[in-house]
């Protein structure tokens, strides 16, 4: 039984393999016609992705560099979920934080096949003496505490990814959500938590609309252990 989302390669993996160059043959001539038919290019790209927990989808948004305004390019299902709805507290809680993060890491030699690591915990979760760690997006359809893509999904998701940080991009935000946080879900999903979550939800709703509204990566400080979003 899987016990954790530690992307640390396996014993029998061959530390020659090269799996980028597989996802090149691939699926880079896919994720090109996909791009050209948003006008943008491969080597000027940003993305930014964006999760639904409840809805078990992974929203891909990309732009060129230049550009301020994100498009919705492709989603993906989420293979596989653990734990409920509500934020990451603990080591071991197999909860999918929620909030805002970033894309920290690659590894394409994961034992789930490619895996994006997140920053989590984040300093909103650092402020809440939150613990845990190795939340990936990531291959294979099983998870304590990520989000599996499937190999062949996270074949796309790595390579647009990969070719966003060859563009300069140094931090791909990943926002991760319980829902889709409108007022109507907002009163749909309250008498399933504490005060406490829906509290957090209300202060992650603010970026929620934030980024509804203008399609532009979200900016932000944790002060007084709360997200306060630049408007």
């Amino acid at each position: 039984m899987m016990t954790n989302c530690n992307s640390t390669p396996t014993q029998t993996q061959s530390p020659e393999e090269d799996r980028v160059q597989t996802v090149i043959t691939e699926k880079g001539s896919l994720i090109l016609e996909n791009l050209q038919n948003y006008q943008l290019d491969s080597t000027d790209l940003n993305i930014l992705f964006v999760a639904y927990k409840e809805l078990d989808r992974l929203d891909l948004f990309a732009k060129s560099t230049s550009q301020e305004n994100y498009r919705l390019i492709q989603q993906y299902p989420i293979c596989a979920r653990s734990g409920k709805l509500g934020p990451k507290k603990a080591e071991g809680d197999k909860q999918v934080p929620e909030g805002f993060y970033t894309i920290n890491r690659f590894n394409p030699k994961s034992k789930f096949y490619l895996s994006l690591g997140l920053n989590y915990p984040n300093a909103f979760d650092l402020a809440h003496n939150y613990t845990g760690s190795d939340i990936f997006i990531h291959g294979k359809c099983e998870t304590v505490g990520c989000l599996p893509m499937t190999d062949d999904l996270m074949k796309e998701i790595y390579l647009y990814a990969l070719w966003a940080k060859d563009s300069g991009q140094q931090n791909i935000p990943v926002y991760i959500f319980p829902f889709e946080m409108t007022e109507e879900n907002m009163l749909i999903y309250k008498p399933q938590v504490n005060d406490d979550t829906f509290s957090f939800w209300q202060n992650i709703q603010q970026g929620y609309q934030l980024f509804q509204e203008s399609k532009k990566e979200v900016t932000f400080e944790v002060i007084d252990r709360k997200y306060h979003f630049a408007y």
